[in-house]
C-alpha cells in the first residue's frame, strides 16, 4: 500500500505564514476599529464636552497624526528587530490610550488618549504589508494584501451598529474600553501566533541612525513624491467619510438616529470589506495599473461630489455604499509601491507610503472639520462644504500622480525617471 503523502516542505512554512498573517490582522483589526470609532461617538462627544466641529475633526484626527509621524520610527524598528518585537512593543500604548479617554475628563485627556492610541496602532497595518512582502512571492502581494485588508475590515464593523448600540445604551466611554479589552486579546494572540525568522547576518548590524539617512534617501527620490500625494488623499478620503462624518451626516442632513446611522455604518463596512480582495485580482501591473488607480480615483471624487449634492437619504446611502467598496482599490497602490522600488528597500517604501496614507487622513479630518465650521458661520451646508472638499482633494491627487515624475518606464504623460543606482 502507498503510504500517505506528507506536505511538502514548503507547504507547511506557508501555512504557518498564513496563521501568522491572520495573528497580525487582529492588530489592524483593532486599528481600523480605533481610527472609524468617531463617527458613532461624535454626537456624544460633542455634548459632553461642548465641541465645535473644528475640534471633533481635530479629535478624530490625533489619532492619525500620531499614527502617520510613527511610520518612520516603525519601520526602522521592523528593519533593526522584526515585525513581532515591534508590534508587541508598541500596540500596548493602545491599550492604554483607550483606557485613559474613557476616564478622561475633559477634551484634553481624550485627545491625548487618541494619540497614544495612534502610536500604539502606528505598527498594525505596517507589519502586514511588511510580512506580506517577505513571505509571499510579488505576483501574490496585491491578492494577499486584500485579504489582509478585508480582515481589518472586520474592525469596522465593531464600530457601526454594536458600537452604535453601546453608546446609545451606556455611554462612548465604555465604548473604549470594549476596545481597550479587545487590544489586550489581540496582542496575547501575536504573542503566542507570530514568529520572526532568524535575521540574515550579512554584514555589520545597521544603526538608527544609518536607517534614517536611509529613509531620507528615499524620500529624495524623485518618484516617491507622485506616489505620496495620491497615497495621502485616496485612503484618507473613505476614512474621513467612514471614520467621522457619516454619523454626522445621517444624523444631521437626514435625521437618522444613532443607531439607524450604525446599520448604515454597517452596512458600508460590511460592503467594504469586499473591495480590496476584488481589487486584488486585478491583474494589471506596470502603467496598466497606474492607468486603473488614476481612473478609479476620478470615479471616487465624483462619488463624493454626488454625496455632496443628495437630497434623498436613499441616494446619500448609496453613494456611501458605492465609496466603501471603490476604496478597495488602495491594494493597487500598494503593489505599485511594491513595485517601485528595490526589493532592498520594500519596509522602508511600505513605511513611508503608510506614514502619507495616515497623515493625510489626519490632515484631511482635521481640514474637513475647519470647513464645516466656516461653512456653518457663513449660513452655508457644512457638510456639502466637508465633501465636495474631498473631491476637490480626490482630484488634485490624481492630477499630482498623474505629471509627477514616475518610476522609470511607468510614466502616464512625463518623461520616465530612472531608478537610483
Amino acid at each position: 500500500m502507498t503510504p500517505p503523502s506528507r506536505p511538502s516542505a514548503a507547504a507547511v512554512p506557508q501555512a504557518s505564514a498564513w496563521w501568522m498573517l491572520i495573528a497580525l490582522g487582529t492588530a489592524f483589526s483593532l486599528s481600523q476599529a480605533y481610527r472609524t470609532a468617531t463617527a458613532m461617538m461624535a454626537s456624544q462627544l460633542q455634548t459632553d464636552f461642548g465641541l465645535s466641529a473644528q475640534q471633533l475633526g481635530a479629535f478624530a484626527g490625533a489619532f492619525h497624526f500620531a499614527f502617520g509621524a510613527m511610520q518612520l520610527f516603525m519601520g526602522i524598528g521592523i528593519d533593526l528587530h522584526g515585525v513581532r518585537r515591534t508590534v508587541l512593543v508598541a500596540f500596548p500604548f493602545a491599550v492604554l490610550g483607550a483606557i485613559l479617554s474613557a476616564l478622561s475628563a475633559n477634551y484634553a485627556v481624550v485627545v491625548l488618549g487618541q494619540v497614544l492610541i495612534g502610536v500604539g496602532c502606528a505598527p498594525a497595518f505596517l507589519v502586514c504589508t511588511v510580512f506580506i512582502a517577505r513571505r509571499f512571492a510579488p505576483e501574490r502581494f496585491a491578492a494577499v494584501s486584500g485579504i489582509v485588508m478585508g480582515i481589518g475590515g472586520l474592525g469596522m464593523l465593531l464600530t457601526a451598529t454594536p458600537l452604535a448600540w453601546v453608546v446609545h445604551v451606556s455611554s462612548w466611554r465604555i465604548g473604549f474600553l470594549v476596545l481597550a479589552a479587545g487590544s489586550a486579546l489581540a496582542w496575547l494572540v501575536i504573542f503566542l501566533v507570530v514568529r520572526d525568522p532568524p535575521p540574515e547576518r550579512t554584514g555589520p548590524r545597521e544603526s538608527v541612525w544609518m536607517a534614517t539617512r536611509k529613509f531620507a534617501a528615499l524620500l529624495a527620490v524623485p518618484h516617491t513624491l507622485g506616489i505620496v500625494a495620491l497615497g495621502a488623499v485616496t485612503y484618507a478620503a473613505f476614512m474621513t467619510l467612514r471614520g467621522l462624518w457619516l454619523g454626522p451626516l445621517l444624523i444631521g442632513r437626514y435625521g437618522y438616529s444613532l443607531v439607524q446611522s450604525g446599520n448604515v455604518a454597517l452596512l458600508v463596512s460590511v460592503i467594504s470589506i469586499a473591495g480590496p480582495p476584488f481589487f486584488g485580482r486585478i491583474r494589471a501591473s506596470g502603467a496598466a495599473r497606474r492607468r486603473w488607480v488614476v481612473g478609479f480615483t476620478v470615479a471616487y471624487a465624483i462619488l463624493f461630489g454626488a454625496l455632496a449634492l443628495a437630497t434623498a437619504p436613499l441616494a446619500a446611502i448609496g453613494a456611501s455604499v458605492v465609496i466603501g467598496f471603490l476604496s478597495g482599490f488602495i491594494v493597487l497602490q500598494y503593489a505599485d509601491v511594491r513595485a517601485a522600488y528595490p526589493a532592498a528597500l520594500t519596509g522602508r517604501a511600505m513605511a513611508v507610503y503608510t506614514m502619507a496614507m495616515f497623515l493625510g487622513i489626519g490632515v484631511m479630518q482635521w481640514l474637513t472639520g475647519a470647513v464645516a465650521s466656516l461653512a456653518t458661520r457663513h449660513g452655508s451646508d457644512p457638510f456639502a462644504a466637508v465633501l465636495g472638499s474631498i473631491a476637490g482633494l480626490l482630484t488634485l491627487g490624481a492630477i499630482a500622480f498623474v505629471v509627477l515624475p514616475a518610476p522609470a518606464g511607468l510614466a502616464l504623460l512625463n518623461k520616465p525617471v530612472k531608478k537610483p543606482g
